[in-house]
């Protein structure tokens, strides 16, 4: 599979499982991670784990790309929640009939487009991600991952393998 994905993740605090596991089900399926965050270089997630992102998000052109998402972690909320370049690339992306993303704090990005709203989502079960779930009109679900045709969430670590599978079988 000849397919491209781009990964968004906080410039620190990312979480590992939500990286790592939906990563490696993609490449293994042949497919092209391309990861971006705020800046470039080493990035150290919340259990110390290493990433290196090789672009800035607000720099990618949604249209290189089959599949676009946003991955949680502690860092998610304080980097890329209410973040306008963000908000303006998911929309574009969604526009530009992308599939878009998003696990655990990620979900709630893609939620705070209005993208989500009228629809289920699922998020991390805590109360402040299923709040924003719900401010933005989003229905919280407690399951794993919950695909629509042209946006997948998924609720954590948990369910990190379960996202990743998800990815791969909408990209066939």
């Amino acid at each position: 599979m000849s397919k491209k994905a781009l990964f968004i993740i906080p410039p620190e605090r990312f979480n590992e499982d939500e990286l790592f596991k939906p990563k490696e089900a993609l490449e293994q399926a042949g497919v092209t991670v391309t990861l971006a965050s705020t800046k470039t270089g080493e990035i150290i997630g919340d259990y110390n784990g290493k990433a290196t992102a090789e672009i800035i998000f607000s720099d990618a052109v949604p249209a290189d790309y089959d599949v676009v998402s946003v991955i949680g972690g502690s860092g998610t909320n304080d980097y890329l929640w209410n973040n306008a370049d963000l908000q303006a690339l998911l929309t574009q992306t969604h526009k530009q009939k992308i599939l878009l993303s998003g696990i655990c704090a990620g979900s709630v990005a893609v939620a705070q487009t209005g993208l989500l709203s009228g629809r289920t989502a699922a998020c991390y079960p805590v109360d402040v991600q299923k709040d924003q779930l719900q401010s933005h009109q989003a229905k919280y679900v407690a399951q794993h991952v919950v695909a629509h045709s042209d946006i997948i969430t998924a609720d954590g670590p948990d369910g990190a393998q379960a996202f990743g599978e998800a990815l791969v079988q909408a990209l066939q």
